[in-house]
């Protein structure tokens, strides 16, 4: 299995920094959520497993995209900047912690917010989401603060990182099932099409382990947290498939199976086990998800069976319609799972 996950990286690898400009699920030489979520999971991968040649490419990626980054300030298109903190301590060049604070700075003072202070979920497109508070702000936004938080021993943007996860989590959590909702209107006070989104799920069950260990020496950790937490995981737990993956909305088996959103879930189990906020029993369903993905990574390095870009729909037949095609975020969420199961296993 270990030579099976590290060719499997490796191709994934090398499938996301090939030329596919004009795709915009593929295309990572643009300033946005999606080569965000790229860019992120190459540095993971080169990180964690000791690939100097692979941090070098997000460190170029970083030189060569820099001057798009100033006319995409939203919310959504803040995830690149989560790759900012760990470079700048391997280079310390300093306008990459100048640009960090700065929008830092911005996040905390200007950006849209909710009437509970939650980041307002905000886009690159032309469309407005009033009032409206998205699971993915949590892995796009609210993942960066946390890593400068702990570069700069910053109790205050701590703090915030801290918030931000608490409101989502209070807002978007199901008290009946455990499931996240992919929304929430605070102007009609609803979750909208109160669809629990697989994907939706995925980004905060694996941006809070990361969130908590970062932000843990400068901002106590309420028990509120890890409770939802857990909670969370074991709804997800419950509703997986006997394959490994799970549906692309959560509880209904009549939607397709979609696996960004696995790889996501299980890569946040097993930082959940690592993070101390889950048992060891997670170890088991992660492992299925990762027999299930890598039967879906083709000899190329494709990821098969990834959803596209999904505002919230209105119908849960809606989401059972968004097309699959291959993504940076569909190839960042697998390479990171196969990482993570890499990484845990030689440690144990």
């Amino acid at each position: 299995m270990t030579t099976q996950m590290t060719d499997a990286m490796s191709r994934i690898y090398s499938c996301m920094t090939g030329d596919h400009r004009g795709n915009w699920g593929m295309d990572i030489n643009h300033w946005d959520w999606v080569p965000g979520v790229g860019v992120i999971s190459i540095l993971d991968y080169g990180e964690k497993t000791g690939q100097e040649e692979v941090i070098h490419y997000v460190q170029t990626w970083v030189e060569r995209n820099k001057q798009k980054a100033d006319d995409q300030k939203v919310i959504n298109a803040m995830a690149p900047y989560a790759v900012f903190p760990s470079l700048y301590r391997r280079t310390g060049q300093e306008w990459l912690l100048a640009k960090s604070q700065e929008i830092a700075k911005w996040m905390l003072n200007e950006a849209p917010r909710t009437r509970e202070r939650a980041f307002e979920h905000t886009v690159t497109e032309a469309v407005e989401f009033r009032e409206q508070v998205w699971a993915d702000t949590v892995f796009m936004a609210v993942l960066f603060l946390a890593r400068l938080a702990k570069l700069k021993g910053d109790k205050q943007l701590a703090e915030e990182a801290l918030e931000q996860t608490m409101l989502h989590l209070q807002l978007l959590q199901d008290t009946n099932t455990g499931l996240l909702y992919h929304g929430w209107n605070c102007e009609a006070g609803n979750h909208l099409s109160a669809v629990h989104w697989a994907r939706a799920n995925a980004w905060i069950v694996m941006s809070i382990p990361e969130i908590m260990t970062e932000i843990s020496e400068l901002s106590a950790i309420p028990a509120e947290l890890n409770e939802r937490y857990r909670t969370l995981a074991d709804a997800l737990r419950s509703c997986q498939a006997v394959d490994g993956l799970w549906h692309t909305v959560l509880d209904r088996v009549d939607t397709y199976k979609e696996t960004s959103a696995s790889a996501g879930i299980a890569c946040g189990f097993l930082r959940g086990i690592d993070a101390g906020l889950l048992d060891t029993s997670f170890m088991e369903p992660a492992e299925r998800t990762l027999a299930g993905v890598l039967s879906l990574i083709d000899p190329a390095g494709e990821v098969a069976g990834v959803s596209g870009g999904t505002p919230i729909m209105p119908s849960v037949d809606a989401y059972n319609q968004i097309k699959i095609y291959p993504t940076l975020y569909g190839q960042g969420l697998t390479l990171q799972l196969l990482t993570q199961f890499k990484l845990n296993t030689s440690e144990g």
